[in-house]
């Protein structure tokens, strides 16, 4: 815990970034990012003991660990640290009742900036995987209507509509939350072509006649009863060969420790922070099946093996 929090000050300061172009004393630093000279190298020693910086014996440098920060993990630690310092207070709560303390969205509604935090951690992860997705999982011939549930930040249907030209699509989710997906869809020049509906997931599907129906990194947000509808109004939207594709975080053991670690602690935040779960590849196939589609496919993503990609047909 103490070594997350010094790595959090150290980002927030801007330690790492101003070490980016090499190794400096801690009298430099100092002046650099305007902090106390003394205060600063207890803080330099202490990311030293853990990995997160380098030590000579006269200046300071960026370990491997701190790679990360520098980039796009940095907003996701940041995130992480609002979320865990502010609603994992009570977690022990949420383990005696078996009921969540609190309605994660709702107190993310009420908060624009922690909001815009977790769009940009979204929008990490889906720049990651989104090119792989479109590849991997082309849409059927000749589509040209797209519903995206759940797809609040709009960058999954905006690769889509990249890729396929004569392709619209339909980003459903609370409205606070499709503010950025119009953004997305503007900054890529689709607001013509992509539509947003504001609407609370947990009622029914409304669509019909759908192509395809994507539900990607949000059934986790329910409880079982309701995923398992969700998925039922999904492939009711679908026309006969549709396709509905969806993608879910489940732990692997292929995926290495810190994946397995990340997974099963992010389960544990779904129950105390929504009430939801991870659901099991078994658990999503047989809804699936339930629902009228095909046995789905799983698709492998060679580059996060803890994903799992699944797709049918109606």
């Amino acid at each position: 815990m103490m070594a997350f929090r010094i790595a959090v000050a150290g980002v927030r300061l801007g330690v790492f970034d101003a070490l980016a172009d090499g190794p400096r004393t801690a009298k430099d630093l100092a002046t650099v990012l305007s902090t106390d000279p003394h205060a600063l190298e207890l803080l330099l020693d202490a990311l030293c003991s853990v990995g997160y910086l380098r030590h000579d014996g006269r200046t300071y440098a960026n370990g491997v660990a701190a790679e990360p920060l520098r980039a796009g993990y940095r907003d996701i630690m940041l995130f992480w640290h609002i979320l865990v310092g502010r609603l994992w207070e009570d977690l022990e709560e949420s383990i005696r009742t078996g009921r969540p303390t609190v309605d994660f969205y709702t107190w993310m509604a009420d908060r624009p900036e922690t909001l815009a935090k977790f769009q940009d951690l979204q929008r990490v992860v889906v720049d990651w995987l989104a090119r792989d997705i479109v590849e991997a999982v082309p849409l059927p011939a000749g589509a040209t209507r797209l519903l995206d549930l759940g797809g609040g930040h709009g960058s999954f249907s905006v690769a889509y509509c990249q890729k396929y030209g004569d392709l619209s699509a339909t980003v459903v989710d609370r409205p606070e939350v499709l503010v950025i997906a119009g953004e997305t869809a503007t900054a890529a020049g689709l607001s013509d072509r992509v539509t947003l509906h504001g609407a609370d997931l947990r009622g029914e599907v409304e669509f019909r006649d759908q192509d395809a129906v994507l539900l990607f990194r949000m059934i986790h947000t329910f409880p079982a009863d309701q995923a398992r509808a969700l998925i039922r109004g999904a492939a009711d939207a679908l026309r006969p060969g549709g396709k509905l594709i969806v993608l879910e975080r489940y732990p692997d053991p292929d995926a290495g420790v810190v994946e397995n670690a990340f997974s099963h602690c992010f389960a544990l935040n779904l129950h105390h922070t929504q009430g939801g779960r991870l659901h099991s590849p078994a658990e999503l196939a047989a809804w699936i099946g339930e629902a009228g589609c095909t046995p789905p496919q799983r698709v492998v993503l060679k580059d996060s093996p803890s994903h799992v990609l699944l797709v049918a047909s109606k």
